[in-house]
């Protein structure tokens, strides 16, 4: 039977059981279409990225000998969109089945749903073999619960896939969670090796990207890319990630620096996320490589490693598809100010956004902390609208794909949930972020100052926003503390710190 199989993006899994088929009626459609890069404003790293790791993946199936049709950009009979795509190729071609891996993205699903109520011939779905939980795991594990706690979550991954666990039920090193020991700053004590770079070239793509007029932010080097597009580059960098940096991920996890952009981070989202790498191979890589070097690799930078990807990833993904679509219109703070202008140039004269912002226009990335407490924090203390916020953080990342970016942003960050996914919201004042980081030093601003011309913005945001927001969380037992704290200051203090706050607010708006 005569099959078109579609091949999406972010669905690049060398080791899918489909490609084990020889068959020769079957062919394999990728496509670089305006419907994806248009969307939403991406990263011109992000779009390079994407379409050169489609490039390879292509190669690669046509290396096995698989019927392959590819359209760039440019290409004529290129529809940009995805469902006249599939069904000018079904006319065409004279196919006689479709099938898809099941999307990721909900707007996809709908999008592959719709199409295939009109089509007038038989259709399949796959999975994508890529995720270690299936999309309703999550909603069935709650099922009765009171809560969303995502610790209790990764005890139960834990246990199920035998993952740092002694026996049936006993965690390595007797604890569950090493969060604790996984929060120094980095003192520049620690060298940091050098990052795996592949410095490849680009241009062809860049080029087809800017003649296509492709509305982009950030920057580019197309003759040095230096992220991994293919399976084998990305086995290199977890292999360097593995040797080099994992002996001080765990220790440096949440460390921020101005100078060094990754620290000990591994860098590998990208590959996780087009799925050129699979979450468990990574974790059997890690777990590997501290069960021969356990002298000089601590368990604590293996599990703070292991969390993110067993924990939150899948975590993350079972939030995304128990709550949408309506999860993309939570905005339950109802904070409406525009984002600052300052997010797409990084000028601002606050050292911490300005770095962690130019950084991300630079590289296309910035660590889970960084988009936390510092661009996160931001704008969430300034009650910025958490549409344009989630905009901002899908397009400006690499590894930003709506099921992850989304409730990371929403729920994790800009608490529009109103506490689904966090049971606080994430915000500080800039104490947090001089324990944390090397920016504060830098800064023309003084952080320990709360009001004046010179004092750190982040101080009065914090109160101001507690205050402003403080119905939301009176019966909130983790904001006990903070709003006694609040309540300790006086009508006066309240008052300065709130026409303070509001006038720099207002500074923002303006152009």
């Amino acid at each position: 039977m005569k099959t078109l199989r579609l091949i999406l993006g972010d669905q690049l899994n060398y080791k899918h059981s489909w490609y084990r088929n020889d068959d020769q009626s079957i062919y394999y459609f990728i496509a670089e279409m305006r419907q994806e890069t248009d969307y939403v404003v991406h990263h011109i790293q992000k779009v390079t990225a994407f379409f050169e790791a489609m490039r390879e993946f292509s190669a690669w199936l046509k290396s096995r000998k698989k019927q392959i049709i590819y359209y760039q950009l440019q290409d004529k009979q290129n529809q940009q969109d995805l469902s006249k795509n599939i069904k000018n190729l079904i006319e065409n071609y004279g196919f006689e089945k479709f099938e898809y891996q099941l999307p990721d993205e909900y707007r996809l699903d709908h999008q592959l749903k719709t199409l295939c109520t009109k089509l007038k011939i038989d259709f399949e779905t796959y999975d994508t073999e890529h995720f270690l939980t299936k999309r309703e795991d999550l909603t069935e594990f709650f099922k009765g619960k009171k809560s969303l706690l995502m610790e209790s979550f990764y005890r139960h991954m834990r246990k199920k896939h035998k993952i740092l666990i002694i026996g049936d039920e006993t965690p390595e090193g007797g604890k569950w969670n090493y969060d604790q020991t996984n929060r120094k700053k980095w003192k520049k004590n620690i060298k940091i090796p050098h990052q795996y770079q592949f410095r490849k070239s680009v241009s062809a793509t860049f080029n087809r990207i800017v003649k296509s007029g492709i509305k982009t932010l950030g920057k580019i080097d197309p003759e040095h890319f230096p992220w991994p597009i293919n399976r084998k580059d990305s086995l290199k960098m977890l292999h360097h990630f593995c040797k080099y940096l994992l002996p001080h991920f765990g220790d440096y996890q949440d460390a921020m620096d101005p100078k060094e952009v990754y620290l000990f981070h591994s860098r590998l989202s990208f590959s996780l996320n087009s799925k050129m790498l699979n979450p468990l191979e990574v974790i059997e890589a890690v777990i590997g490589q501290w069960e021969c070097n356990k002298e000089v690799i601590h368990i604590n930078q293996v599990e703070g490693f292991i969390r993110q990807i067993l924990g939150w990833r899948e975590y993350m993904r079972g939030i995304y598809w128990r709550e949408m679509p309506h999860y993309r219109k939570q905005n339950k703070l109802q904070n409406s100010k525009p984002l600052p202008a300052f997010y797409w140039d990084a000028d601002t004269d606050m050292n911490c956004l300005h770095q962690t912002i130019k950084n991300s226009l630079q590289h296309a990335y910035a660590h889970h902390i960084q988009r936390l407490m510092i661009t996160g924090n931001f704008a969430l203390l300034t009650q910025t609208n958490p549409d344009q916020v989630e905009a901002w953080y899908l397009g400006i990342y690499i590894d930003a794909i709506e099921w992850v970016e989304m409730p990371n942003t929403r729920g994790m960050s800009q608490y529009a949930d109103g506490g689904l996914v966090a049971t606080k919201p994430y915000i500080s004042s800039g104490a947090y972020i001089n324990k944390m980081s090397n920016y504060c030093s830098e800064c023309r601003y003084n952080v320990k100052e709360r009001i004046g011309n010179d004092a750190c913005p982040f101080n009065s945001l914090y109160w101001n926003f507690l205050l402003k927001k403080r119905s939301h969380f009176n019966k909130n037992p983790r904001m006990a503390m903070m709003l006694s704290l609040l309540n300790k200051l006086t009508f006066s203090e309240k008052k300065d710190i709130q026409n303070h706050a509001d006038r720099f607010i207002k500074s923002l708006q303006i152009d």
